[in-house]
């Protein structure tokens, strides 16, 4: 048999084929995803929320609608949100931690710290506890605090999402939020690591 220079190197193909597949699928869906995004395997429905998103309800009756402050009841309890990709529609609901806790407080009654990060009251904070990652699924009413049942952690939301009970061994991480026509937006990424922490 005759052996060619210069011949074909079908591994390179295969995966050449299969990235302009993937691409192909993502335009056909709609998602305008990144080749290389897509190249890579990367599921964006697991990626963490990014500047521009919007938020959305996590659950119950109005679960995937856009959340506007009037939505988020003034002292609590708090509103699980995932965030939303307005362009490609993607809700970023592909990892537990992507869950995302909006509350609204008086403005006066926000540190400096967390003023900076809130929009007419309303900050945002990871869904999961620090100390095992549970998630905190709890309102303390009296207190106003953030409360994970699990081991009873408490956080503060006025205050950074501070420790103010419990086993927890660090503050939630808070997501930076801003108004853009009307809507609640991500402002930019988490402020720590997200879940379980290491004391």
């Amino acid at each position: 048999m005759e052996h060619k220079s210069g011949g074909c190197d079908c591994s390179t193909q295969l995966l050449e084929r299969r990235t302009a597949f993937k691409f192909a699928l993502g335009v056909m869906l709609g998602l305008n995803l990144a080749p290389d995004a897509i190249a890579q395997g990367v599921d964006l429905r697991s990626t963490r929320p990014q500047p521009g998103d919007q938020l959305v309800f996590a659950d119950g009756t109005r679960k995937g609608e856009v959340i506007s402050v009037a939505d988020i009841q003034p002292g609590g309890p708090q509103v699980p949100a995932f965030a939303f990709d307005s362009r490609s529609k993607l809700i970023r609901d592909g990892s537990r931690l992507n869950k995302i806790l909006l509350v609204r407080s008086d403005l006066e009654s926000l540190s400096a710290e967390t003023r900076s990060r809130a929009v007419e009251g309303v900050t945002a904070y990871s869904a999961i506890c620090t100390h095992q990652g549970c998630e905190i699924g709890a309102w303390d009413s009296e207190s106003k605090f953030l409360w994970c049942p699990c081991h009873d952690s408490k956080y503060d939301p006025r205050e950074n999402g501070r420790v103010v009970g419990g086993p927890a061994p660090k503050r939630l991480a808070a997501l930076p939020l801003k108004m853009v026509d009307g809507a609640l937006t991500v402002a930019g990424g988490f402020t720590g690591p997200v879940g379980f922490q290491n004391r």
